[in-house]
């Protein structure tokens, strides 16, 4: 399977189906980011699309991995569009479908992680949004921290000291929610 940056090289070689391949691949995935800031599913879904537009149509030459060059042009639209108009203040996690599902695991196994999957969410909701945005872009999208700090506009040690915060936050939020060995 080719790397998203393989596919944008061939892509700017002339390959467009590479181009669509890596909608089919990342838009999801950018669309419930985007979400998180927006509240609606039609207007991240809009923006999703604007940001690939975007990038298709200036061809740019992109240093730190295509994952987290889209999601930092989403981002932008976002601010640029939403934020300054002051429609959007902060970024959430609600609606994140947070279905688990394994093969071959019992019923109160799966009652009890889906419980406590929940309560994760609960308590990174509760967390101030650069906090929650860092997580989101770290544990979720798997981005490294250098990319997630390109992403959010902020330096790695940022996204380091973020993260470390953010940890203890939901440690002890977890504790809160009667999860008290969560690590």
């Amino acid at each position: 399977m080719k790397s998203d940056e393989e596919l944008y090289r061939l892509f700017l070689d002339g390959h467009t189906e590479c181009y669509d391949e890596l909608m089919v691949r990342l838009g999801d995935a950018l669309t419930a980011y985007l979400k998180g800031y927006l509240q609606s599913f039609e207007d991240a879904e809009d923006l999703m699309i604007e940001a690939f537009a975007n990038i298709m149509a200036k061809k740019p030459k992109i240093k730190q991995g295509f994952k987290a060059y889209l999601f930092r042009t989403g981002h932008n639209l976002v601010y640029h569009l939403y934020v300054k108009k002051n429609k959007v203040k902060v970024f959430s996690l609600d609606d994140i479908d947070d279905e688990i599902t394994a093969d071959g695991e019992n019923f109160e196994d799966k009652i009890c992680r889906d419980a406590q999957e929940k309560a994760l969410h609960r308590c990174i909701e509760r967390l101030d949004p650069e906090l929650r945005e860092a997580v989101w872009l770290v544990y979720f999208e798997k981005l490294s921290y250098e990319q997630a700090a390109g992403v959010m506009d902020v330096s790695k040690k940022k996204v380091d000291y973020w993260l470390t915060r953010a940890k203890t936050v939901l440690k002890r939020e977890m504790e809160k929610e009667g999860y008290s060995a969560y690590a």
